[in-house]
């Protein structure tokens, strides 16, 4: 495995629970040597409806999704992107469940690549609150428009990047943190590190 080859991911999703929601935006980017190589980003077409609290969120709605590519083409693109990289993301266990389910259910199969999450690596080095956004400006990193999928994982990259100048982020390869109060997530990839995690919260 080359070290230096990643792939940051995001999803947008009609809800939380990847076992019957859906993503309905999806962007990675493929960073080789230190340095963006490809983008991707797109609606993804959703034939339900999305909740008010969902589009208050995202800013996508139901004609923007109606407009989407189709879900089959767009998680093959995205399986091209990932290739054997290293998957980043921003609470992983989270876009982590979604793609194996979404994988599941279109192609019969999973995905086997290692991951890394900066969440994790938040809660282990920062005291709380860990969002994108706050790290985001810990880090001096502008985030335009959050909660859309391609700001997300720009973001986020350039966090992770961050954070592997400060110390490597090699030791997190395939760790999850939990809240010890939520208990583990309901789906983790074979192999992972599932570590309970104590919050730490900055002196008043």
């Amino acid at each position: 495995m080359n070290a230096h080859d990643y792939t940051v991911i995001d999803f947008e999703t009609s809800g939380l629970d990847p076992k019957k929601d859906r993503v309905i935006e999806m962007a990675a980017i493929r960073c080789v040597n230190g340095e963006i190589a490809s983008e991707f980003s797109t609606l993804v077409r959703y034939d339900g409806k999305l909740s008010a609290k969902i589009t208050e969120l995202t800013g996508i709605t139901d004609e923007m999704t109606a407009t989407g590519m189709d879900e089959d083409t767009a998680f093959r693109i995205l399986n091209r992107m990932l290739g054997d990289n290293v998957i980043i993301a921003h609470n992983a266990a989270f876009d982590l469940g979604f793609l194996h389910h979404s994988l599941q259910r279109i192609a019969g199969r999973s995905f086997t690549n290692s991951f890394i999450d900066t969440l994790t690596i938040s809660r282990a080095r920062h005291v709380y609150p860990h969002t994108l956004k706050d790290m985001s400006d810990r880090y001096g990193i502008p985030l335009i428009g959050g909660h859309r999928a391609l700001n997300d994982v720009i973001a986020c990259w350039e966090i992770f990047r961050k954070m592997d100048e400060e110390m490597p982020a090699a030791d997190f390869l395939n760790t999850l943190g939990y809240l010890k109060k939520f208990g583990p997530p309901a789906w983790s990839p074979p192999g992972a590190i599932l570590e309970p995690i104590e919050l730490k919260y900055a002196p008043r």
